[in-house]
């Protein structure tokens, strides 16, 4: 399966509620990403993604459905040369190298188009293991490990900050 990055419509409302309404999803995710995730909830992300020119947010799209996001947000002061990369994707299409593929396209639009960043960063929850994987094989590489330093539902977990720099 090959996805497809778009950017989000206003009729992706539907799948995002759906699909981003997961406990399994959220609590690896900042907590701007709400759980429950409510339709109204849908409607802001939406109103944010489409207004937003300094972040480059897409859907993914598999078979003309909108079943994960995936993004580059630049930084700013003196981490301007750095982005940082955020996902995440529908449970049902876990375990079949879907965010593999949609982050190799990301990786290529962030280098291809945003020429002042050098690093493309990613942080994951210790308990992640998924998305550890998933980094690695994409070809960043685990730069740090903070311990017990992001907080989630109750429970503190480690941080691990993978990167790939520009080649």
């Amino acid at each position: 399966m090959q996805p497809l990055l778009r950017p989000w419509e206003l009729d992706d409302l539907d799948d995002l509620v759906k699909y981003a309404n997961n406990y399994k999803i959220a609590r690896n995710l900042s907590n701007k990403f709400p759980y429950p995730y409510t339709k109204e909830d849908g409607r802001n992300f939406l109103s944010f993604a489409s207004d937003n020119s300094t972040d480059h947010i897409f859907a993914i799209i598999l078979d003309n459905v909108a079943c994960g996001g995936i993004g580059l947000h630049p930084q700013s002061d003196i981490q301007c040369k750095n982005a940082e990369l955020g996902y995440w994707l529908a449970e049902p299409f876990w375990g079949k190298g879907i965010m593999s593929k949609a982050i190799q396209q990301i990786i290529e639009y962030g280098f291809a188009n945003l020429l002042e960043i050098d690093r493309i960063f990613a942080r994951s929850f210790g308990s992640n293991l998924a998305s550890q994987k998933v980094l690695e094989k994409t070809g960043f590489v685990l730069e740090a490990k903070f311990e017990k330093t992001l907080y989630k539902f109750g429970e503190y977990e480690d941080e691990l900050i993978y990167a790939l720099r520009r080649i």
